[in-house]
């Protein structure tokens, strides 16, 4: 059974999806071939969004590193949340090596906002801390750093 025709064109359809938040492109394409829109139509009108630059996985991209951030989020979170979002890898690099931030001290301070200055005091606790913040997406020697640990874990 062959889905009804969409009542509005693709443009009027993806200039309705950007008026209401960035997209990456791909998710763009994604939403609108859902919708019914023939992949001819779903790439005239993504083009079109292009143009008058209303589409820009760059500008995407870019927010997606200060939402990141300001959720407490690493890099590596940051860059796998990017790439789900169907930016391209050059992109996601590009973004990665503009961006001026601190590493370290971002997990310093997400470490030091979730755990104050409690004690790390047992092999579990310093296990749970570990956990935590590799899902946030820090890297070992950024989670080492921010929550002190010198010793091997």
């Amino acid at each position: 059974m062959r889905k009804q025709a969409p009542k509005q064109s693709a443009k009027e359809a993806a200039i309705g999806y950007l008026s209401r938040r960035d997209h990456a492109e791909k998710e763009l394409f994604k939403k609108l071939k859902a919708r019914g829109y023939s992949e001819q139509d779903v790439s005239e009108a993504i083009a079109f969004c292009q143009d008058y630059n209303w589409l820009d996985d760059a500008r995407f991209a870019a927010m997606l590193m200060r939402n990141g951030v300001a959720k407490g989020w690493g890099a590596l979170r940051i860059r796998q949340e990017m790439k789900m979002k169907g930016i391209h890898d050059t992109v996601v690099s590009q973004t990665m090596e503009e961006t001026e931030i601190d590493w370290f001290e971002q997990a310093r301070a997400v470490a030091l906002r979730k755990f104050g200055n409690s004690e790390m005091d047992t092999p579990k606790e310093k296990a749970r801390r570990f956990r935590f913040m590799q899902y946030r997406g820090f890297d070992f020697e950024q989670i080492k750093y921010a929550l002190n640990a010198e010793d091997e874990y």
